[in-house]
Order: structure tokens, then sequence, then C-alpha cells
């Protein structure tokens, strides 16, 4: 592999060179569910590869991804979500079972397990500058949470319509950024680093992946086992043998909002470029495979990788 590019400071005295630093990187880590979990590896391998992250913009999944390496905590919950099976992350949704409130899950649950783990951080403590990505329904704008706590800020920015519960900020009702900035660039473009750095899960579909469907010998049973039935994914839920693939309510709508999100991104993109843009597949997973974090983490390492090594990079 080329030798990571180094920026030096000073110059020579003598034989004898100043040391050297990092070159530095603002990280953009865009939404995509349990699919964004591929930030972790693209995270660690970046960092491996010699750079220094010094400012991170996150939404959605890479608001949450990016607030807990923003406090240090990655690696502890990369083994947490690690250990986690198909009934572990159900256990972590809280339905509420009707759309009162706004959506069909809590949300405190999870965030009460990133607490457990992380701790309740205020971002401006953060030891790199942090900007988590929201949107503002009400005045239909795109808002940077760039002070105070750190999970109501991801709280916010995962807030996708009819699943999770809008979130209230300061008297602003807050819902998912990846409606209006699913790869957040443009935080980033004022912060003092060499590099800006974006990683996508809107990336083109491949057709060649595997399609992971569950079986089961078991139906739901009862009218809160019907009702779930209707909107987990199927492999999150029970399949009768043999019988065909049905997507439920909540894999449809992750389909359709891959679709406007990855749309959506490749024209923000285009306008506001990053020094290096590395893609995932937006079929890759479903948003919900949070199971599979071994294997998403792995792949993110890999594209992480692979694009370090094709890129020849000019300091901005």
């Amino acid at each position: 592999m080329p030798a990571t590019p180094s920026i030096e400071l000073g110059s020579r005295i003598g034989d004898d060179k100043l040391p050297t630093r990092k070159p530095t990187v603002a990280l953009a880590l865009g939404a995509g569910g349990a699919k964004g979990l591929a930030h972790i590896g693209a995270i660690e391998e970046l960092e491996a590869q010699g750079f220094e992250i010094v400012a991170i913009a996150g939404c959605s999944m890479g608001a949450l991804i990016g607030g807990i390496r923003a406090a240090g905590k990655l690696d502890i919950y990369r083994d947490w979500v690690c250990s986690l099976d198909k009934f572990d992350v159900l256990k972590l949704v809280d339905w509420s079972f009707s759309f009162a409130g706004g959506g069909l899950i809590k949300g405190e649950k999870i965030i009460g397990a990133m607490l457990e783990l992380v701790g309740d951080v205020r971002i401006e403590d953060l030891p790199i500058a942090y900007t988590a990505v929201a949107t503002d329904l009400e005045r239909e704008r795109e808002v940077w949470l760039t002070r105070g706590s750190l999970f109501d800020a991801v709280r916010a920015s995962i807030a996708i319509p009819t699943l999770f519960r809008p979130h209230l900020i300061n008297g602003r009702l807050l819902v998912d950024g990846a409606l209006l900035n699913p790869v957040p660039v443009t935080p980033l473009i004022r912060e003092p680093a060499d590099y800006v750095i974006a990683v996508s899960i809107d990336g083109p579909a491949e057709t060649n992946l595997p399609v992971e469907i569950s079986a089961g010998d078991t139906k739901p049973r009862g009218g809160i086992g019907r009702l779930l039935g209707r909107f987990l994914p199927s492999e999150l839920r029970a399949l009768e043998p043999g019988k065909a693939h049905e997507p439920g309510a909540l894999e449809l709508l992750g389909q359709s909002m891959d679709l406007m999100q990855a749309n959506l991104s490749r024209l923000r993109l285009a306008a506001y470029q990053p020094d290096l843009l590395v893609q995932l597949a937006r079929n890759v997973s479903s948003a919900y495979a949070f199971y599979r974090a071994r294997e998403l983490i792995e792949l993110g390492r890999e594209k992480m990788r692979a694009a370090l090594e094709s890129w020849h990079p000019s300091p901005r």
C-alpha cells in the first residue's frame, strides 16, 4: 500500500527534520440504519492509515457512530453491537403500537443503552468538533446541532418519520437529517482540516448481493404478534417454511427512504464535493440488520482501505 501522505511542520535543520504531524481529516458520515455500522470499520481503517480525525458531521446512524467516536468510546460500542443477535435487537425496540406522538418507536430504550455505554456527554465538551444534522419540519430547514446533550442531538438526527417519534429540542420538533442532507459535507467546509472525507451508504445498488431471508416454524401469535408481523422486516420475524418473501411495512419504508436518499445524496455531493468519497451499496443490508455488525464493520474497513489505496490527495 502506498505510504500515507504526511505534512511536514518546519524545515530542515542540518541533516535532521522536525517531527511531522498526521494529515487531518474532517469526516462526514451518512445515514443508513444498521448499514451505518460500516462507519466503524471505515473510521478504524482511516486512523490505522495514519490520519487524524479533527471534526465529524453525521446524519442519522452517521450521527450516532460519529458522536460515539467523538466521545472516544467507539471500541466500547463496537464490542457491544457485535454481541447483539436478532432477539437482542428486538429487545431494544420500545414499540408504541400506535402513531401517537408521530412514530411507532419511542426510541427511549436505544438512547438509554447508549447513555449506559458512553455516558451523558455534552457536545461542546468533546475533544473534536462534532455536528449532528437533523431536520426542522415546521420551518422546513436543515438544523446543525453543535451544542448541548450529545444523545439529544443523536436522538433528533435518527428520528425517521413515522418510525421514530420526532424529538423536541429548544421548542423545535426535529426529525431525521437525511430528509435534507443524507451525507453532511456542508458543516465541514470551514473546518481547519487538510482533507474532507465522506462515507456514504447510498451508493448504487449491487445486483449480485445475496438476499437474506429468515425462516421459522411458527407464525406470530396473538394480536400483538400479528401486528408485529405486518411491520417487521422479514429478517426479524418468523416466516412460514416455503412461504414467499413478503416485505413488512418497515422494510418498504426503508427501501423507499434508501431510494430517495440516494438521489438526494448524489445532488448534494455534486454541489459540495469532498476530497474523497467512500461509497457502499445502498442494498448491502437492510436498515435493521444490526445483528450483522461484524460483517458490516469489516465491509466498511475494506471500502475505506480500497478508497485510500487509489487516492492521490493534494492538501486543501
